[in-house]
């Protein structure tokens, strides 16, 4: 299967994930949505490991390069489930994927990189797309705050190293499934840390976000296997550009399956197709 066609499932399954996790949380918390997902990732991909043959013969660094991105993979979730449950999974899915935008900020202030034309023209369309979100966004969602946005950017900051640091692991040891399996296993340790250090945060099991938050945990698990073959087979300049476009199919999956939970506004489409266009303007000219 082409690494193109790999990304495109991997950008389609994961904006099921996050319009799922929108509908169970009518029902529940985004602690638990993230600990539901977690559980069933290693749940899925553990147990295809041993179907297949059990843990492959790989090498020490790739195995820290993925614990390291599984915990941060926990935040990711973290900060990207509350951002949905603030502000819903259009307008949070669009604002989590300004990642590669903070990379390039990064690059330019510490790296001292020059920016050209196609990296600052999608800056522009990134930074319009999310003016577009925000307009008047507390007409449209309760409660809304401006600092509710930071929360899916914080999802940004953490996913735009992990791309370059997948891609390095896998030209290492070429094992997508089992390195699928061993962020899940990080991600696994990290929710326990969270849960200890805040206790307070209860979760909430409700049977109605029962199928929601299995759908959530099965699409995400899939997204992440997806990206990770995406990534053992292409270039990260071929796979990112597409991966980066969920959240086209996240707004599409809240106008067909969120009409009574999350209104989708002619500036929610325009906001969300700037972001994106940009975000892959951005992408393509590194």
């Amino acid at each position: 299967m082409p690494a193109q066609l790999i990304a495109l499932l991997t950008s389609i399954f994961y904006a099921v994930a996050l319009v799922s996790a929108r509908r169970a949380l009518n029902y529940s918390t985004p602690a638990t949505v993230t600990s539901a997902s977690v559980l069933t990732q290693n749940i899925l991909l553990w147990s295809a490991v041993f179907l297949t043959g059990g843990a492959p013969e790989v090498s020490l660094m790739p195995v820290v390069l993925f614990a390291i991105v599984g915990v941060s993979q926990f935040g990711v979730r973290m900060f990207a489930y509350t951002g949905v449950h603030k502000i819903g999974a259009a307008r949070s899915s669009a604002v989590q994927a300004i990642s590669p935008l903070i990379a390039t900020a990064i690059a330019v202030a510490l790296l001292r990189e020059q920016p050209g034309v196609a990296v600052l023209f999608g800056t522009l369309l990134v930074v319009g797309g999310i003016v577009l979100l925000s307009w008047k966004a507390e007409q449209h969602v309760p409660n809304f705050r401006w600092w509710h946005l930071l929360i899916p950017v914080g999802a940004a900051c953490l996913t735009g190293t992990n791309h370059p640091i997948r891609r390095y692991a896998l030209l290492l040891s070429n094992e997508p499934l089992f390195f699928s399996a061993l962020m899940g296993a990080a991600s696994l340790l990290s929710m326990f840390a969270y849960r200890a250090l805040f206790p307070g945060e209860q979760l909430v099991w409700n049977r109605r976000a029962l199928w929601p938050l299995i759908v959530t945990g099965v699409a995400e698990t899939l997204s992440i296997l997806f990206i990770i073959t995406a990534l053992s087979v292409g270039a990260v300049s071929v796979v990112a550009p597409i991966a980066a476009t969920y959240p086209v199919w996240a707004l599409l999956g809240a106008a067909i399956f969120l009409r009574d939970v999350e209104r989708i506004t002619p500036l929610t489409v325009l906001g969300t197709l700037s972001v994106v266009l940009g975000t892959v303007a951005i992408i393509l000219s590194r």
